[in-house]
């Protein structure tokens, strides 16, 4: 196993394989989950989400984590009142207090004997959090098959293109700031 050496004086955090926080959320749709098309409000399946990645992302890091973003939201199906909907989640890379949560969300009839199938997808970030909101460290995720290594190395790259997506805006910002192209 991995340990994570913080920059305080606390102990090394012994890393945790990917299956021990991984859950699934089950919730059947129901009329009062839909729009005005007829089909399951997006907000209702991304409220699913952020509640199957927050318990993975609390359970991981052995305490409260709250959203910091959320990534690559994709709805492939619609899901239908009477659907069964299940939203699979797992750790899937963390740093020092934050964790990437790979989420797939699937749907089945609830009457139907038929295997479920993908509906969406997404991708959160959580940042681990003490008694006083301030971050905290997280232990480290330890994939365990070549899925999880894979997901592993998915999530380093959407970090680095976060990062650089953050760093160019800001860097435009204070661009636009020095030209007086911007109102304050």
């Amino acid at each position: 196993m991995t340990d994570l050496v913080t920059d305080s004086a606390e102990d090394a955090l012994a890393g945790k394989p990917t299956s021990v926080s991984r859950t699934t959320l089950s919730h059947i749709m129901t009329a009062a989950d839909t729009n005005l098309l007829g089909t399951v409000h997006g907000g209702v399946i991304m409220k699913l989400v952020d509640d199957a990645a927050g318990a993975v992302a609390g359970r991981h890091s052995g305490g409260p984590a709250v959203t910091a973003s959320m990534d690559e939201m994709v709805f492939l199906e619609p899901v239908r009142v009477g659907d069964l909907v299940h939203v699979k989640a797992q750790v899937n890379w963390t740093g020092r207090s934050s964790m990437e949560v790979g989420v797939r969300v699937l749907a089945e009839r609830w009457n139907e004997s038929t295997p479920a199938q993908q509906v969406g997808s997404a991708y959160l970030v959580f940042a681990a959090v003490d008694e006083h909101g301030k971050p905290r460290p997280v232990p480290p995720v330890i994939p365990e098959t070549e899925r999880d290594k894979r997901r592993y190395q998915e999530a380093q790259i959407r970090r680095t293109h976060r990062l650089a997506r953050r760093r160019a805006i800001k860097e435009l910002r204070e661009r636009r700031a020095a030209e007086g192209l911007d109102d304050a």
